[in-house]
């Protein structure tokens, strides 16, 4: 694998980084959305799928670019670095990974079309499914936790229990008998919601194989942790910035060797998570077993974990002013907290990546 990223992937970190800046800062943007309960104002929204961003793992023949993960993490990195509130990750990395790993094209084919335009919003429910199944005439019944950005989507993908086992529904979520309840969490910028189904028509589109829900799982994983990144990078970032200017005793903080370190720990640990991030984000879609492939996303999530650490250490960088509402540091350790704790904090998973390679070894 090849860890630097070709002219076309450069071009495509430029252009969303610089759409970010301009038309969805911290200040202006992000901010006003924290209490809203979409987290997406539909010019910005717009403005991401016109750069192609929303359809980057659709296939071609649905209007999308067919691209990879690797090119998907580009894209999560800059919206993490941005605090992007916005159902991205729902809708351009979970949907479309669902869709294409578990339907054929033609029952698939309505909602990628309008994921990769931009018309569709579209969430995953595949976190928390045990308590719901599909009646006779596909009508489901159950209630979903840990439902991210449900009060966005136009669509909500379920998975339930039917006579012929685990299948994968489409539900419009306009529909009558649908419940949508926010859940709060430390995180505003993250959106999550508690999806009660009270008899609610839905479109079968397959039958869902656990190999596959858990391989859709695993991409959700790595993009998010290429989202923590951007967001450790970042806020790393305003920490150095500020140790190079902010004066005590009539040096700059960032003289003294106590910061120094602060900062190289900083870097270290962002640079190790990037290398395990970029490599599961390749594995992703390379030829390899399914095995290699699920050991790369649990590497990410049990090393990347610890850049919720990144957080912790900026704010002590920064010190009282770290600690205030208006700096933006807080927004980011929040982000990066959410993301240590999605599916289990990194413990359980460095333990499932340490057993894995005992039984290797043996």
């Amino acid at each position: 694998m090849n860890l630097e990223l070709s002219d076309e992937q450069v071009a495509l970190r430029d252009t969303t980084r610089r759409f970010l800046a301009d038309k969805a800062p911290i200040s202006g943007h992000v901010r006003e959305l924290l209490d809203n309960p979409t987290g997406m104002d539909d010019a910005v929204w717009r403005g991401l799928a016109d750069l192609g961003t929303t359809g980057l793992l659709v296939p071609e023949e649905h209007g999308g670019a067919g691209m990879t993960m690797v090119e998907a993490g580009v894209v999560a990195e800059e919206l993490g670095a941005a605090l992007h509130p916005g159902p991205w990750l729902s809708t351009a990395v979970a949907a479309p990974r669902a869709l294409t790993r578990l339907c054929d094209n033609d029952s698939a084919a309505t909602i990628l079309a309008g994921i990769a335009d931009g018309t569709t919003v579209a969430t995953v429910s595949f976190l928390d499914f045990q308590n719901v199944a599909a009646e006779d005439g596909n009508v489901l019944r159950g209630e979903l936790g840990d439902v991210s950005d449900a009060a966005a989507a136009d669509v909500l993908l379920v998975l339930a229990e039917d006579p012929d086992g685990t299948a994968l529904f489409a539900v419009n979520t306009d529909s009558s008998g649908i419940t949508v309840a926010p859940e709060r969490g430390i995180d505003q910028t993250r959106k999550q919601f508690r999806v009660r189904l009270d008899g609610v028509p839905a479109q079968r589109l397959a039958t869902a194989a656990s190999a596959d829900v858990a391989a859709v799982i695993d991409d959700l994983l790595i993009a998010t942790a290429a989202d923590a990144l951007g967001a450790a990078r970042a806020v790393m970032d305003l920490a150095v910035e500020y140790a190079k200017v902010r004066k005590q005793f009539g040096q700059v903080i960032g003289s003294f060797q106590a910061i120094q370190h602060l900062c190289v720990d900083m870097y270290e640990t962002v640079e190790l998570a990037r290398s395990g991030v970029i490599h599961a984000l390749w594995a992703a879609d390379a030829d390899l077993g399914s095995d290699e492939k699920h050991l790369a996303a649990l590497r990410a999530k049990a090393f990347a974990g610890r850049l919720a650490t990144v957080g912790d250490t900026a704010i002590q960088v920064l010190g009282g002013i770290g600690y205030t509402w208006e700096h933006d540091a807080h927004l980011y350790l929040k982000r990066l907290l959410s993301w240590s704790s999605l599916l289990g904090g990194p413990d359980r998973y460095l333990a499932e990546v340490g057993a894995r390679l005992t039984r290797r070894g043996r």
